[in-house]
């Protein structure tokens, strides 16, 4: 148990500053309401209204997001790596060099097919 005090401890005082920010917050910040400020969408375009279930998305968004997702998670496998590095020797060397290649590969289809296009 003696281990995780100083992550409690840490947590007590990020909980601790949020608290004592959002107290000083309301209590010193200004309180000029008017009725576009009490809305709830208050960026100066007058809001439509939407469909019942939402509307629909296009695709592309879907895509863009799974793309994201797929090269960020790249980034994850990479950092273990980088970490045993040297204990892992030319067996992780060549498993990297055909970790990233593959991702060049999607890479590249996915750029010739237009995905990356922002049209």
């Amino acid at each position: 148990m003696t281990a995780y005090v100083p992550i409690i401890v840490l947590g007590a005082i990020a909980l601790g500053f949020a608290m004592f920010s959002i107290v000083a917050g309301a209590l010193t910040g200004p309180r000029r309401y008017n009725r576009a400020k009490l809305d709830a969408y208050e960026c100066g375009i007058e809001p439509t209204p939407q469909p019942v279930g939402g509307g629909r998305f296009p695709v592309k968004y879907y895509l863009t997001a799974m793309l994201f997702i797929i090269f960020d998670i790249e980034i994850v496998f990479l950092y273990p790596w980088a970490v045993y590095f040297d204990s892992l020797r030319i067996f992780g060397l060549v498993e990297m060099v055909l970790f990233i290649a593959t991702l060049l590969v999607v890479y590249a289809y996915v750029w010739r097919r237009g995905g990356l296009d922002w049209d």
